[in-house]
């Protein structure tokens, strides 16, 4: 088959050094889903569009589709550079949470609007939000963000009767395993969860990312809703984000 040129929007998840002048992207595209590619000479001072490839930037791209597994980048379009979040480092962490949450969720080259709708939204409210104290890892946004992007990968936690037994008593741990929140009978090896958690969790799957992000959650709901989506992600996927560290 021979080469192809295509336009699509894309996102940047990461940018690594690559050669003396090169960058090879992680990109999450409208079109295509994840793909790699290489942007040419980007590292250079007389570059055309190497500032224009910044992790998080919005861009509208023109790829070149060749024999190998990366693409070439041969034109940018800077559609929106998301500066404000790279500025600070509590956004920049909340960004990159949300960017290697999407890495390890959507791995494949397969188109996902919604993901990359939902991707685009959380960079917009993001960049309005203003910047919270305490660990980016409990920011209500992209708490709210890795949730619906479960739910968008088929792993939505099931939070409104027991996923064991169907009963409608209270629910007091999740078991990623089973996909769910369980009631006391069942709870032997699940995680624990306060009410507050549940309630939390339930609210921050059901409202749109802005009000996500404006949400007064108090903290052990944050952290229960955090310990629900690790534990999601290593049970299905297998994985820890690194970024969740931060």
């Amino acid at each position: 088959m021979g080469s192809r040129t295509y336009k699509s929007e894309a996102i940047v998840l990461r940018s690594m050094r690559y050669s003396e002048a090169d960058r090879i992207l992680h990109l999450f595209t409208a079109k295509r889903g994840r793909i790699g590619a290489i942007a040419k000479g980007v590292r250079k001072t007389k570059s055309r569009f190497g500032a224009r490839l910044e992790p998080l930037s919005h861009v509208e791209l023109m790829l070149h589709e060749g024999a190998g597994e990366l693409q070439t980048i041969t034109g940018v379009e800077l559609l929106r550079s998301h500066h404000a979040v790279r500025e600070g480092n509590y956004r920049l962490n909340v960004g990159l949470i949300g960017a290697e949450a999407m890495l390890r969720l959507f791995g494949e080259p397969e188109a996902n609007e919604r993901a990359f709708v939902a991707l685009a939204r959380f960079l917009d409210v993001l960049e309005e939000a203003p910047p919270l104290e305490g660990r980016p890892a409990l920011d209500p946004l992209v708490l709210s963000f890795q949730l619906k992007l479960l739910w968008l990968a088929g792993y939505l936690p099931h939070l409104t009767s027991c996923v064991e037994c169907g009963s409608n008593a209270q629910l007091v741990a999740f078991s990623a395993r089973a996909g769910g929140g369980v009631c006391a009978a069942h709870a032997a090896n699940a995680l624990r969860l306060s009410p507050e958690g549940i309630a939390g969790i339930e609210r921050l799957l059901s409202t749109p990312l802005a009000d996500a992000a404006a949400a007064q959650l108090p903290e052990r709901a944050r952290r229960d809703a955090l310990a629900v989506i690790t534990s999601s992600y290593e049970e299905h996927g297998g994985f820890r984000l690194r970024t969740l560290s931060a």
